[in-house]
């Protein structure tokens, strides 16, 4: 989980790569309404995003006991609890960085329909995991690969729950 431009897709596929999972990238599951709503430069409501969040916990739940890697925003907690609702043996993994690293990463890229603009909204909306979360927060000042090390650390050592 993170806000646009963490690194979720690129640490995604490489922890998927390396667990011999497969990968699924939260945004291709967004409806076209929601991504011309946000290409228009507006930011997603609860109500926009409920059935996308749905689509995404129905995903999880297909996986459960085969394992998945989902690259999701999920910024709220009440969205982590609703995935949860779907898939109780969610492990979040949340890819944290201060702003301004993430908008010099956002002015680097083109995405297909997230503008760089839409990332106060979605500081402003994140809520960092609790201590009652089982997951992991890591920090993206770190390679994707260093990340992804760390990731997989906690998974052998079995230190993903807090």
């Amino acid at each position: 989980m993170g806000v646009q431009g963490s690194g979720k897709s690129t640490i995604g596929v490489l922890l998927a790569e390396r667990l011999g999972l497969p990968f699924i990238d939260g945004d291709s599951l967004h409806s076209d309404e929601n991504k011309s709503w946000m290409t228009s430069g507006k930011p997603l409501t609860d109500a926009h995003r409920l059935p996308w969040l749905h689509q995404v916990g129905d995903r999880l739940a297909g996986s459960e006991g085969s394992g998945v890697v989902m690259a999701c925003s999920a910024l709220k907690r009440s969205y982590r609890d609703l995935l949860r609702e779907h898939a109780p043996t969610l492990v979040i993994v949340f890819a944290n960085g201060p702003i301004e690293l993430i908008a010099s990463r956002l002015a680097a890229r083109q995405h297909e329909y997230m503008p760089p603009s839409l990332l106060l909204t979605q500081f402003a909306d994140l809520e960092v995991l609790e201590d009652d979360e089982p997951g992991l927060t890591l920090d993206i000042a770190q390679t994707p690969e260093q990340v992804v090390d760390h990731i997989v650390a906690a998974v052998q050592a079995g230190s993903v729950l807090r």
